[in-house]
C-alpha cells in the first residue's frame, strides 16, 4: 500500500503538506498522520478521507513512540513513498532564561526524533521514495536568542544533505530534501513566544505562506533537489551566509 507519513501533521505546515500531497499524488493509498493531538489529526483525516488515513497520536519527545512506531511498521509493512519530517519547535529568549525541559525537548524533537523516525521508516521506503525534512532559514547561521533552535536546524540541514549523498553513493533512487522556510504565521510563533514587539527581526521579516511552501517543496523534491528556500529575500540570505564571515552574518540575523 503506497503510504505517506507526516509528522507534526496536526496544524500549520504539516497539515498543508498532507493536503498538498492529496492533490498532487492521487496514487497515495494511505496517510499516516503523526502528532500529539488526536482531535486535530482526526479533523485532518476527514478532509483527506478517513478511509485513507491512519491517525497516530504520538509524542515524539517521549520514549514510547519508538516501540509503538516500530511495531506498527512491522505489522503493516507499508510501501512508504513520502516521509515528511515536519515536527519541531523553538523558543525565543536568552538561553539562560529558557527552561531546561524546553532546551532538551527542542533537541529531542528537532534532531533525535527526526533521525529516529527516518531510520525506522527507511527499510520500508519505495525505491523512488522521497524524504522531506523541514529545517529553517535559522539553519544557515547561528541565531542568538534562538541558540538551541538554530543549532538543531543546522543539524537537520547537514543530516539531510549527507543522507542524500549516501543515497547517490549507494545507488538508491531515493532523495532527501531540506526545506528552509522563513517565518510563517502558524502555531510555531506563539509556541516560540514570538509576538509583536518581541523581536525587531521577526517584526520586519517577510512571511512565507505554508500552503505555497508545501506545494513548491513537493515539486522540488520530485526534481531530486537538495535544498529548497522560498522567497528571493531568504535565498539571498542563504547565499550571504556562505560567503560572509559567520560573525557578521550573526549580527545581520540576530533575533
Amino acid at each position: 500500500m503506497i503510504t505517506a507519513i507526516i509528522t507534526g501533521a496536526s496544524s500549520g505546515l504539516g497539515r498543508e503538506f498532507a493536503l498538498a500531497l492529496k492533490k498532487r499524488c492521487p496514487d497515495i493509498e494511505s496517510f499516516w498522520l503523526i502528532a500529539r493531538r488526536r482531535e486535530k489529526l482526526e479533523e485532518l483525516a476527514k478532509e483527506l478521507g478517513e478511509d485513507k488515513c491512519f491517525v497516530l497520536p504520538l509524542d515524539l519527545t517521549g520514549e514510547e513512540y519508538v516501540s509503538e512506531l516500530t511495531q506498527v511498521l512491522s505489522d503493516s509493512v507499508p510501501e512508504i513513498k513520502y516521509l515528511i519530517n515536519n515536527a519541531g519547535y523553538g523558543k525565543l529568549d536568552y538561553f539562560e532564561n529558557i527552561p531546561v525541559g524546553d532546551c532538551a525537548n527542542q533537541v529531542t524533537l528537532n534532531c533525535v526524533s527526526l533521525t529516529t523516525v527516518t531510520r525506522l521508516c527507511l527499510p520500508y521506503m519505495e525505491k523512488d521514495g522521497e524524504i522531506i525534512n523541514v529545517a529553517s532559514i535559522a539553519s544557515f547561521a547561528p541565531n542568538a536568542r534562538m541558540t538551541v533552535y538554530s543549532s538543531t536546524k543546522a543539524y537537520v540541514l547537514s543530516f539531510s544533505r549527507s543522507l542524500r549523498e549516501e543515497f547517490k553513493m549507494s545507488g538508491k533512487k531515493l532523495n532527501c530534501l531540506a526545506v528552509c522556510p522563513g517565518p510563517m504565521d502558524t502555531e510555531f510563533l506563539p509556541v516560540a513566544n514570538i509576538g509583536k514587539g518581541t523581536s525587531k527581526t521577526f517584526d520586519t521579516l517577510p512571511r512565507t505562506n505554508p500552503k505555497k511552501v508545501a506545494e513548491k517543496a513537493l515539486k522540488m523534491s520530485a526534481k531530486k533537489k537538495a535544498v529548497y528556500t522560498p522567497k528571493f529575500f531568504f535565498k539571498f540570505y542563504r547565499v550571504l551566509s556562505k560567503i560572509l564571515p559567520t560573525s557578521l552574518v550573526m549580527k545581520l540575523a540576530k533575533t
